[in-house]
């Protein structure tokens, strides 16, 4: 998913990169998912990308973090 968020951005098709911080997000446990506003146009995809990457990045970091303290 990392990388076809990557590719997504790159090539400035912002929704597509915002439908897999979706995706990616809902994969994650219930306590980890970030309560995700819906997008309302397409001139808003780039400010949610912008936004919403790292923390979700962060967010896989922890449910790493949890898995290795099992």
């Amino acid at each position: 998913m990392k990388l076809a968020y990557g590719y997504a951005e790159n090539l400035g098709q912002y929704i597509d990169a915002a439908k897999v911080l979706f995706q990616m997000n809902e994969q994650l446990p219930d306590d980890l998912q970030l309560p995700l506003e819906e997008l309302e146009d397409a001139d808003s995809a780039k400010l949610f990308t912008a936004q919403y990457f790292s923390e979700i990045k962060f967010a896989i970091v922890d449910y790493r973090q949890r898995l290795m303290d099992f």
